[in-house]
């Protein structure tokens, strides 16, 4: 009886967010130079009805207490200028959009691990963030973005400074009235202090599914059972909806292993293993009624050069894969 009422309240908390179907994302990547409605196309034949739009910030090191944003030496899509465009021609086409700034460490050392030495450098830390972050919440208020994301993959920052977010978090509202998230990684999404102040439970779904060369798609759904218990343990608790912030697996030989690892190896093109891992994660989760949908990565604006059968990185562009996203996507 006590799991009846948990499952009720969690549908109508989801009926609640005003969200009529789920969200089928992409991870809309930065680009390095202005971009035409031409680049967008290929999104709309997805059948993707989100993208998240990803500005960046970076760090020098992981003690380094300042982030460097917004300047004239970065991608034209990481900066503001280039968000907004982006959104605009994302919007022109009945794409929403959630605003996902993100931290670049230099040298791609995990943003997971920044911590600061001393209160000074955290608070010198802080005043950074929040000046990045709140350049991106008056961005999406003005552009009227559905969905800011507040940070992706901070854990230990957001686990030694729980204060400092939960402030943060009232000072965004005060300026943005879309929905907020947090895009935590797969192994700390269950100790983020601040969820119950935010509209979704947000995960960056690379689960370790599978030590099979190239899985099933039934071993991998037998993969996803002990991680989605998990995940359905706390949103019965926070009474979210669960969001994938990031989700996705390369074209390669177990895939399903360490699905996080993008380190660049040349080689071992596995085109089916891609495709079993996508379906198994979507029939998993996207008929769950906590589950608001997810964001794909990752998708480059120009379709026609990326990606193809003989490369091994998570986009599923000119792969079968893209054709298989095609279809869950419409057919959801």
């Amino acid at each position: 009886m006590k799991r009846f009422f948990i499952l009720l309240i969690s549908l109508i908390c989801c009926g609640c967010s005003g969200q009529k179907s789920k969200i089928n994302g992409i991870s809309f990547v930065a680009s390095p130079k202005e971009i035409s409605e031409t680049n967008i196309d290929p999104v709309v034949n997805v059948k993707a009805n989100w993208a998240a739009v990803m500005p960046f910030g970076f760090v020098k090191n992981l003690k380094e207490p300042s982030v460097v944003f917004n300047i004239e030496r970065q991608w034209w899509g990481e900066r503001a200028d280039g968000a907004k465009q982006t959104i605009e021609l994302l919007n022109q086409k009945r794409i929403k959009v959630m605003l996902k700034p993100q931290i670049w460490v230099w040298k791609g050392e995990f943003t997971g691990n920044i911590s600061m030495d001393s209160e000074e450098d955290w608070n010198t830390f802080e005043n950074s963030y929040e000046d990045f972050i709140m350049l991106y919440a008056r961005l999406g208020q003005e552009m009227k973005v559905p969905v800011l994301c507040i940070g992706t993959e901070l854990h230990t920052f957001v686990q030694k400074r729980p204060t400092y977010w939960r402030q943060l978090i009232k000072k965004i509202r005060s300026v943005y009235k879309g929905k907020l998230t947090y895009a935590e990684n797969w192994d700390q999404f269950a100790n983020v202090p601040f969820w119950n102040q935010l509209d979704y439970i947000g995960v960056d779904a690379y689960f370790p599914v599978s030590d099979s060369k190239t899985p099933t798609i039934e071993e991998l759904r037998e993969g996803w059972q002990q991680h989605k218990s998990k995940i359905e343990t706390l949103q019965e608790t926070i009474v979210k909806p669960v969001l994938f912030t990031e989700y996705g697996y390369r074209s390669v030989h177990y895939t399903g292993k360490e699905p996080w690892d993008s380190n660049r190896i040349h080689g071992n093109v596995d085109l089916l293993a891609q495709s079993n891992a996508l379906t198994a994660l979507y029939e998993e989760f996207w008929k769950e009624p906590w589950f608001a949908g997810g964001f794909l990565w990752k998708w480059y604006h120009n379709h026609d050069e990326v990606g193809g059968e003989d490369n091994n990185r998570f986009t599923i562009q000119n792969k079968p894969a893209e054709k298989l996203i095609q279809s869950l996507y419409k057919d959801d």
